[in-house]
């Protein structure tokens, strides 16, 4: 386990181009003031960026995988029965269309925002008594 944090701690410091944009874009609540955070161990594998709020993981791929789709397609399909949403975005649609790619995370971060709980009703103590 202490390696798989170590990994990622590693992978924090060797961003690339790509991630370095994204990360700018995300951090620091800067992006409709979600936090998020960067090569997160989840299990047994390390998201790139994560919003633990909403548990919205987004991925940033380049080519290599390709060859690496039965893969990412576990570890989806395994986050998935973990209550995670998942955004996969290869690298050139991040440098061709920045705000498309902002505009998807936006709408996923709005989708996934529990509504509030209604207030209780007026007199009820405090209990709200739905029928």
């Amino acid at each position: 386990m202490e390696s798989k944090f170590n990994f990622a701690r590693q992978l924090r410091r060797q961003l690339t181009p790509q991630e370095r944009r994204l990360w700018y874009l995300l951090r620091d609540r800067r992006f409709a003031r979600f936090k998020f955070r960067r090569q997160l161990p989840v299990g047994p594998y390390i998201l790139d960026f994560v919003c633990c709020r909403v548990r919205l993981a987004i991925e940033l791929d380049g080519g290599q995988h390709d060859a690496r789709a039965g893969y990412d397609a576990r570890r989806t399909a395994w986050l998935a029965l973990q209550g995670w949403r998942g955004l996969r975005f290869w690298n050139n649609e991040l440098m061709e269309n920045e705000d498309a790619v902002l505009g998807t995370i936006l709408e996923a971060l709005v989708l996934s925002v529990p509504s509030p709980r209604p207030s209780p009703w007026k007199g009820e103590g405090g209990v709200a008594h739905f029928i």
